[in-house]
């Protein structure tokens, strides 16, 4: 970006693309700190309508709620993701309660399990992954869900949450197997992609894309992390889920438009966003 751009010429002198949703995004970390604005006027340029930001502590939840306060076309999730949960003190688990009943918080999460980092016992994690769900029944809303190395253990997690009422809920940067995206979509679950899928190393997961329904599917950057193959060693932004939502399209066979289209209805149907809705350039407040 040119020095002395503003984030209204940003919005202004791009021409308009198809929409698109970036549902998985940490606005709140630090990497956003000096032009947070600015990112979030680039992916309105880009043509991205909606950005959902994402709770991983009770603090950084709190966070995630005044962002999406601040920006129109920013929503919010709250939650303790898994490894930080052995890190939660007395009231922070309250804390994602009462602000999972803020007007522009949309979901519950992100949490789930994580067998690949050992940060947090195998059984706090659990504990912790069924009150989001529990939460998120209870309020009616959706839940995000981190995976890593634990797909079986998900599963039979969900399995058991399902037993109590329906579920709604997303698989976030998925990177598993069909036989899990299978289990999941049986479940009630979205399956979402992230700039991974760009990697030439991912082919197995290019090849599932395919023999997934196209009304389950939604993408994400997952930034400032897993920037696409293209912007790879570049911190990630929402603007950047173009770049995955156009590889996606190519897997699936169809346009850069049609995905746009149905993956946008798939979020707002999953996340009961409404585009009408404060329309206008994303960056405003």
């Amino acid at each position: 970006m040119a020095t002395g751009q503003t984030a209204e010429s940003v919005s202004e002198s791009t021409p308009v693309l198809s929409p698109l949703v970036d549902t998985h995004a940490h606005l709140d970390e630090e990497a956003f700190e000096v032009d947070r604005a600015l990112a979030v006027a680039r992916a309105a340029a880009s043509g991205i309508v909606r950005i959902i930001t994402i709770g991983t502590t009770a603090q950084a939840s709190r966070r995630s709620v005044e962002i999406a306060r601040e920006f129109r076309a920013v929503y919010a999730a709250v939650g303790i993701q898994p490894n930080y949960a052995a890190q939660a003190r007395a009231g922070d688990w309250e804390e994602i309660e009462n602000l999972a009943r803020e007007a522009k918080v949309v979901a519950i999460g992100e949490t789930g399990l994580d067998r690949y980092w050992d940060y947090a016992p195998f059984e706090v994690q659990i504990d912790y992954f069924q009150r989001h769900i529990d939460l998120a029944q209870r309020l009616d809303k959706p839940f995000v869900v981190h995976c890593r190395e634990a797909e079986a253990d998900v599963v039979s997690q969900l399995a058991e949450a399902a037993s109590r009422g329906p579920l709604r809920g997303v698989m976030h940067s998925f990177t598993g197997s069909l036989e899990t995206a299978r289990a999941c979509l049986d479940l009630g679950l979205y399956i979402s992609f992230a700039g991974m899928l760009t990697y030439k190393k991912s082919q197995p997961l290019r090849d599932l894309v395919g023999q997934l329904p196209l009304d389950r599917i939604l993408v994400e950057t997952d930034s400032p992390y897993l920037a696409p193959q293209p912007m790879r060693g570049k911190r990630n932004e929402p603007a950047f889920v173009r770049v995955t939502a156009n590889c996606l399209a190519e897997l699936a066979g169809i346009s850069q438009d049609e995905l746009s289209r149905r993956t946008t209805a798939n979020a707002c149907r999953l996340f009961g966003l409404n585009l009408e809705e404060n329309s206008g350039s994303a960056n405003e407040t």
